[in-house]
């Protein structure tokens, strides 16, 4: 069997969802590959052995010495949110390597974590997306020309970050400092956005050098005030419903934006795009080139609906990698 390094872990506030998504995927994969659980913290990267022993992985060249052999892995499957996994870092050292891996380029996952730079990239398709204003700690507007330019309600949110970490719903002028420095926290730079009143929505794309598949659309409907951390990792928080309970008509733009969008930015493997539904158009709002696959998780739900094992996903994902290096 080949031998597959799942990246755990990472150095953002994700770490906890990282573990939480490798280990689904470790458990999917068991008896198709022999699989190393490698986290990632820092400078720290290791494997754990079944008696808890860890084992350093040598950075020079992506293996794993233990003490009578070194294993070497024919493919690694990122199962990381946030920094290093999502935003190109790893993408770029296992491209060096020439080790196959999962998901987007280094490029796609550098400008997708980007939110800005995705939505200006994505302008010149004409893709619809809310307004939004960047900033850092230097260039700070003034709370009332955010509102000028946005309207309240507005989100505050960072820049580079996923999991809703650092994101605030601003209804109040005197809450947006407030909430520049909650998102700053999280980013060196972060986004004012302009509120869209309508329907959350997320749907996944699974792309492979062969084939796209466009998986059902989920319904967000948060019990808080928006989609927030708790809302998407406490099921009493929210309601995912899958497939979403729309007319067909919104339901196919949905899916035919979400494939467009994967198509435009050059993903690939599994990504989710989250949209709001706004006068029955769907509103872009995000990429993640990493969704989360635990069992609070969207994108397994949809994978439930459109009746893919994860095992068997998982496996065309590493696979299709493997087949791109050669």
């Amino acid at each position: 069997m080949k031998n597959i390094a799942i990246l755990a872990g990472g150095n953002s506030s994700e770490f906890d969802i990282s573990v939480k998504s490798a280990g689904a995927v470790n458990i999917a994969l068991s008896g198709r590959y022999n699989t190393y659980l490698v986290m990632i913290k820092g400078i720290d990267w290791y494997w754990e052995d079944p008696s808890g022993m860890a084992h350093a992985i040598n950075k020079n060249n992506f293996t794993l010495p233990l003490d009578n052999k070194v294993i070497s892995f024919d493919a690694v499957f990122i199962a990381i949110h946030g920094t290093p996994g999502e935003n190109g870092l790893l993408q770029g050292y296992l491209e060096l390597m020439n080790i196959p891996f999962t998901g987007c380029s280094t490029y796609t996952s550098a400008l997708t974590f980007n939110k800005n730079a995705t939505k200006s990239f994505l302008r010149d398709f004409s893709v619809k997306m809310a307004d939004s204003i960047m900033m850092d700690r230097s260039s700070i507007p003034g709370p009332d020309y955010l509102v000028n330019k946005l309207g309240l309600p507005m989100f505050i949110k960072p820049n580079e970050s996923g999991s809703s970490f650092g994101v605030t719903k601003v209804t109040t002028v005197e809450d947006i400092i407030p909430a520049i420095e909650h998102a700053l926290t999280e980013s060196s730079h972060i986004l004012a956005e302009r509120f869209i009143d309508g329907t959350e929505v997320a749907c996944g794309v699974v792309k492979t050098q062969e084939e796209t598949t466009v998986l059902p659309v989920t319904e967000i409907v948060s019990k808080n005030d928006f989609f927030d951390f708790e809302a998407k990792y406490d099921p009493s928080k929210a309601d995912e419903i899958t497939p979403g309970r729309f007319p067909d008509h919104i339901t196919a733009a949905i899916q035919k934006a979400s494939a467009e969008i994967a198509g435009f930015l050059g993903c690939m493997g599994l990504v989710r795009i989250d949209f709001i539904i706004e006068n029955e158009e769907p509103v872009f709002i995000e990429v993640n080139t990493i969704p989360g696959i635990t069992e609070e998780s969207i994108v397994p739900k949809q994978m439930k609906e459109y009746g893919i094992l994860p095992g068997d996903l998982y496996s065309k994902l590493l696979e299709d990698a493997i087949s791109r290096k050669k």
